[in-house]
C-alpha cells in the first residue's frame, strides 16, 4: 500500500456536545485560543500561558483500552493537534440546560469559594474531575486535585470546603453529562480513532499524527527535523513563553502501541506516551520514593499531560525523573525506520543540549529494572515551592549493604548540577567498601566538588546547590539508619 494512500487530512473530536472536524489547524495552534476565539468558549481563561495557574483547566476524555478516562488538562499549553478522538469538556458543559447549576458549581456558591472569579472555572473543572473519579475524597485527595489551580483572593479553604460538601452528591438520576452520555461517548471516541496518519497542513506549516509507531518511524524518516510532542508540558511553552516557530510537528499522544506500562519478570517497560498519572499506581508500589517524586511534579494537569518519555527525550538537565531512573538502571530504547537499539539511561545523555538519539529515531519505550529487596533508595527533590515547581536539584540515592554493613553497592545521581543529569562517581568511590557511617558520609562529602561544578541561576546559586547535595546525601543516611547528626547549614538560610 503506498503511503498517501494511507493518510488522511481531518481531526476529528468532540466539544462538550458537538462534533469537531477540522481540515485546517497550525500546528502550534493551542486548545485555549480555539476554545475562546473560535468557539467563543470564554470561561476558560488564560492566565499564566504556561500550564501554572490552572486557570485554563479543562476536562479531556480519551480512550485508554476500553476505558474512557476523563483527566483535567491546561488548554494553554495543549496543541489543538493533538485532540483527535477525544472529548474535550468545558465549563459551559456542565450546567442543566434549564440553568441548574451542577454541583460542583452550586458547592462553590453555596461555600463562597469565590471572590474576583477569574480563577474559578478552572477550580469547578478540577473539581469536578475529581468528583467523576473519586467517591468521598478526603482533604489529601482535595489538595491534590487542586495543585495545579491557584487563587489570589480565597485562601483556598472555602474552595475545600466546598469540594469536601460536594463528595458525597452523586445520585444516578443527576443530569451530569458525562455520566448519562458516557456510553454514547465511548462510541463515537471509538469511531474518531484513525487507523491511518492524518497530515495538515502543507510544508509551510505541517501537522502530522501518526497512526502507530511503525507509522512514526516513516514519517521522523522523511521529517527528521520534526518536534516530536507526547504531552506538550515543555514544547507549549517554546510557542506561547518562547514564540517559537515549530514545524513540521508531530503528535504521538495518540498512539496506542506507545500507552502501555506492563510488568515482566525482570521490570517495568513504560512506553513513550505513558503519562505520569497513568504510571503513578505502578511505579509507586515498586518503588515507593518514585511515586512520592511523582506527587510533587506539576500538578494534576500537568501529570495527565506530560509523559516520562518526554522527560527522558528532550535532556533536560533538572528532569525530575531521569535521576532517579538512572539511579534504578533504567534503559532507553530508541526506534527508526533501520530498526531498535537499547541504550544505558545513563549514557543517553551526552551534554548539554545533546543526547544519544540519531536523525529519525525516537524514544520508543523505558525499562526500569526491579528494585533488589537489599537496596536502599531514596529520591529528594528541591524546589522554590514545595508543589508543582521545576526542580533547583533533585538527587537519588541506591546503596546496598553487606552483613558486616559496609557499602557494596551506590549509585548517586543529580540533576540540576550539571549540564546533564549525572552520576556522583567520585562520591560513589568514596562510599564503596566503607562502613555506612555518618563519618563515611561526611568524608564522601569532601568529593562532591570533584563530581560537579553547578552553575547559578534563578532558582539557585552553585554554593546553594553543592551544600544542598552534600546535605541530601546526609539526609539519606539518616533515613536509612534513624541516627541523629548535624546538617552543615547555608549561610542566610534559616
Amino acid at each position: 500500500m503506498k503511503r498517501r494512500e494511507r493518510m488522511t487530512d481531518r481531526i476529528r473530536f468532540v466539544l462538550n456536545d458537538r462534533e469537531i472536524s477540522l481540515t485546517s489547524a497550525s500546528p502550534t495552534g493551542t486548545l485555549l485560543d480555539f476554545l475562546r476565539l473560535e468557539r467563543r468558549l470564554t470561561g476558560t481563561k488564560e492566565g499564566c500561558a504556561e500550564g501554572d495557574c490552572g486557570a485554563c483547566t479543562v476536562l479531556v476524555g480519551r480512550l485508554l483500552g476500553d476505558r474512557l478516562v476523563y483527566e483535567g488538562v491546561n488548554a494553554c499549553i495543549r496543541f489543538t493537534g493533538s485532540l483527535n478522538a477525544t472529548h474535550v469538556v468545558t465549563v459551559e458543559h456542565l450546567a442543566a440546560k434549564d440553568g441548574t447549576l451542577h454541583p460542583v458549581q452550586q458547592a462553590m456558591v453555596d461555600y463562597h469559594g469565590s471572590q474576583c472569579g477569574f480563577c474559578t472555572p478552572g477550580f469547578v473543572m478540577s473539581l469536578y474531575g475529581l468528583w467523576l473519579s473519586k467517591d468521598n475524597p478526603g482533604r489529601a485527595d482535595i489538595e491534590k486535585a487542586l495543585q495545579g489551580n491557584l487563587c489570589r483572593c480565597t485562601g483556598y479553604e472555602p474552595i475545600v470546603r466546598a469540594a469536601e460538601a460536594v463528595g458525597a452528591a452523586r445520585p444516578d438520576a443527576l443530569f451530569d453529562p458525562l455520566l448519562k452520555e458516557r456510553d454514547a461517548i465511548k462510541a463515537r471516541l471509538k469511531a474518531m480513532a484513525s487507523e491511518q496518519t492524518i497530515v495538515l497542513g502543507d510544508d509551510a506549516a505541517k501537522l502530522i499524527i501518526p497512526a502507530s509507531s511503525a507509522d512514526l518511524a516513516d514519517v521522523l524518516y522523511s521529517y527528521p527535523q520534526a518536534t516530536v510532542v507526547a504531552g506538550s508540558t515543555d514544547v507549549g511553552l517554546w510557542v506561547t513563553k518562547q514564540m517559537r516557530a515549530l514545524n513540521p510537528v508531530v503528535f504521538i499522544n495518540g498512539i496506542a502501541d506507545l500507552q502501555s506500562i506492563r510488568e515482566t519478570e525482570d521490570g517495568i517497560i513504560i512506553g513513550a506516551g505513558v503519562t505520569y498519572s497513568v504510571a503513578f499506581d505502578m511505579l509507586c508500589e515498586r518503588y515507593p520514593a518514585f511515586g512520592r517524586l511523582l506527587d510533587r511534579l506539576g500538578g494534576d494537569q500537568v501529570r495527565n499531560m506530560g509523559t516520562i518519555g518526554g522527560n527522558v527525550a528532550n535532556g533536560s538537565p533538572i528532569g525530575d525523573t531521569p535521576p532517579p531512573l538512572i539511579a534504578l538502571g533504567a534503559s532507553v530504547t530508541l526506534r527508526s525506520k533501520d530498526g531498535s537499539r537499547s541504550v544505558a539511561l545513563e549514557d543517553y545523555f551526552i551534554e548539554y543540549g545533546r543526547q544519544d538519539r540519531k536523525a529519525g529515531e525516537f524514544v520508543e519505550s523505558i525499562f526500569v529494572p526491579h528494585l533488589p529487596t537489599t537496596d536502599l533508595f531514596a529520591v529528594h527533590k528541591i524546589s522554590k515551592r514545595r508543589d508543582e515547581d521545576i526542580s533547583a536539584l533533585c538527587g537519588a540515592f541506591r546503596i546496598r549493604l553487606d552483613a558486616d554493613n559496609r557499602v557494596t553497592f551506590a549509585r548517586l545521581v543529580f540533576g540540576g548540577m550539571a549540564g546533564t543529569p549525572k552520576r556522583a562517581a567520585a562520591v560513589e568511590a568514596a562510599l564503596m567498601g566503607k562502613p555506612w557511617s555518618e563519618e563515611t558520609v561526611l568524608n564522601a562529602q569532601a568529593v562532591f566538588e570533584a563530581d560537579f561544578k553547578p552553575l547559578t541561576d534563578w532558582r539557585a546559586t552553585a554554593e546553594y546547590r553543592m551544600l544542598t547535595a552534600k546535605n541530601l546525601l546526609l539526609r539519606f543516611f539518616l533515613e536509612t539508619t534513624g541516627e541523629p547528626a548535624q546538617l552543615v547549614r547555608f549561610e542566610g538560610v534559616a
